[in-house]
């Protein structure tokens, strides 16, 4: 057989709070599915408890080769409003954030946690320049919606990503 293409990471667009049930309903039709989830601190009641929230609220990953694999029924998908589009093509996400993002997430439980800056591999680095400049840190935002617009100014910005030795330097 011929060759096929090259997986890559899309992002889809989830109905409010459907991001689970987006979930469950991709793994089911056998895609491989990533649904980054973060443990916030928060102050209810007088007390602090742990919650567990989605990282990108309404924002899920798919990595799929569009070559072996139709994503026409990723639309029609329980919990799913649609694939994330730029210019009318899927947004591909680039392997570097979703490396990234990945790398952050804590070993044994899976969770992203608030207290950890974007890129933490023993020393905090920051992109100084190119597509992904500023990403440093970003994710410590408590906010999901600020969450969002940084993921969506990556995916803006980030259709040819490689990421140059000179773009980053040691986080101040």
């Amino acid at each position: 057989m011929g060759h096929a293409g090259i997986e890559c990471w899309y992002a889809v667009c989830c109905k409010p709070r459907q991001e689970a049930v987006a979930e469950e309903n991709l793994l089911r039709q056998g895609f491989q599915v990533y649904l980054p989830r973060i443990r916030i601190r928060q102050h209810r009641r007088g007390h602090w408890i742990d919650a567990v929230e989605v990282l990108f609220p309404r924002y899920i990953f798919i990595r799929v080769d569009p070559l072996r694999r139709s994503m026409a029924t990723v639309r029609s998908t329980r919990g799913v409003l649609g694939l994330v589009r730029f210019g009318g093509q899927p947004a591909v996400v680039p392997d570097a954030v979703m490396d990234a993002l990945l790398q952050r997430e804590d070993a044994a439980s899976g969770l992203h946690r608030d207290d950890r800056p974007l890129f933490a591999a023993g020393e905090a680095i920051k992109l100084v320049d190119g597509p992904l400049a500023g990403m440093e840190g970003v994710f410590t935002q408590q906010d999901g919606d600020k969450r969002v617009i940084v993921l969506l100014e990556l995916l803006g910005k980030a259709n040819k990503v490689s990421v140059s030795r000179d773009w980053i330097a040691r986080a101040a």
